[in-house]
């Protein structure tokens, strides 16, 4: 009788997980396909205390709202965002951990032509940080500067899902993973903020992308690729993305130490070919609340309310309590 229960629970186990992995793909697929589901009815609650409570944005805001919306990335610095003073914690902050794990990215550096997932390159905060709201790598991706832009871009309250320092070594092996074309698979549209804590000139391989190609840019051709092995994600070289989008028309986001990129992540883009120099920097990504990927760090429960709704729900709080 035990393994014929046993037998039961199992078969039911099965049914459930299959079940969640159908309703998993429809929603990923009408996300995908449908704009106005997506919006207004799974993003209905976010989408609505934005129209409510709308940011005012500044001067320069608009500004770097526009270029996103025209075509899907921004360049900026820490000055225009007003962001000095938190940049100067979070650079101090890095150097900290820098000297810390010294002997961690010597090790990762000797590594980093090794064949493998993106070896060139070390996470400092590890591949799953934990989320503290109190903490400079959480607190600068949340600065109103940055998430009022973000939150108009998307017109709609967004979520906080991802943030890491990212050390990027000089290599010579073939360019590979994420430093070939390719779009990010996370949500319809994906924010993601790029902060250089080194001078990241074109021989420290600088976020490269392809104007249009984002959601608001309705560019529909895509380029040839080929299936990464081990992932299966779609990489694109340099002649097959120049098919669709000419050479001449990539936004190369190369700047000094301070440099602020902005990026719909969903438009084409690569980036991290070093070659001339280390490139450093700080990263955050934000989705609609309905992303069908999981959030890339730990949680610490619990999440604090706050005044401000829109940092409140970034932080998947509750920002009606």
């Amino acid at each position: 009788m035990s393994d014929v229960k046993g037998i039961g629970t199992t078969i039911t186990a099965l049914w459930l997980r299959a079940t969640h992995l159908r309703r998993s793909v429809r929603l990923r697929t009408r996300i995908y396909q449908d704009e106005r589901y997506w919006r207004y009815v799974a993003n209905f609650k976010p989408w609505l205390m934005y129209r409510l409570f709308r940011p005012t944005l500044t001067h320069r805001q608009r500004g770097i709202l526009d270029s996103l919306r025209r075509h899907g990335i921004a360049i900026t610095t820490v000055e225009d965002l007003g962001a000095q003073e938190a940049f100067h914690e979070l650079d101090a902050a890095v150097s900290t951990l820098a000297a810390t794990m010294s002997s961690t990215i010597t090790h990762a550096r000797q590594q980093a032509e090794a064949s493998g997932f993106k070896t060139y390159l070390v996470e400092l905060l590890s591949p799953r940080p934990t989320l503290d709201p109190t903490d400079i790598f959480v607190r600068f991706g949340l600065q109103p500067a940055i998430l009022n832009v973000v939150n108009s871009y998307f017109g709609m309250y967004v979520r906080l899902r991802a943030f890491n320092v990212w050390h990027n070594f000089s290599t010579h092996s073939p360019p590979r993973n994420s430093q070939l074309w390719h779009r990010d698979p996370e949500d319809r549209y994906i924010m993601k903020v790029f902060v250089y804590l080194s001078d990241v000139t074109e021989g420290a391989g600088p976020l490269t992308y392809a104007p249009g190609t984002h959601g608001l840019g309705g560019m529909t051709s895509r380029p040839r690729f080929s299936r990464e092995p081990g992932t299966g994600a779609a990489r694109s070289t340099d002649d097959q993305m120049s098919i669709v989008v000419p050479q001449d028309r990539w936004i190369t986001a190369s700047g000094p130490k301070g440099t602020v990129v902005i990026a719909d992540t969903r438009g084409y883009h690569k980036g991290g070919l070093a070659r001339d120099r280390d490139r450093i920097l700080y990263t955050c990504m934000f989705t609609s609340q309905v992303s069908p990927y999981p959030e890339y760090f730990e949680r610490k429960p619990p999440i604090p309310i706050y005044a401000d709704r829109a940092l409140t729900f970034a932080l998947d709080g509750d920002p009606t309590a």
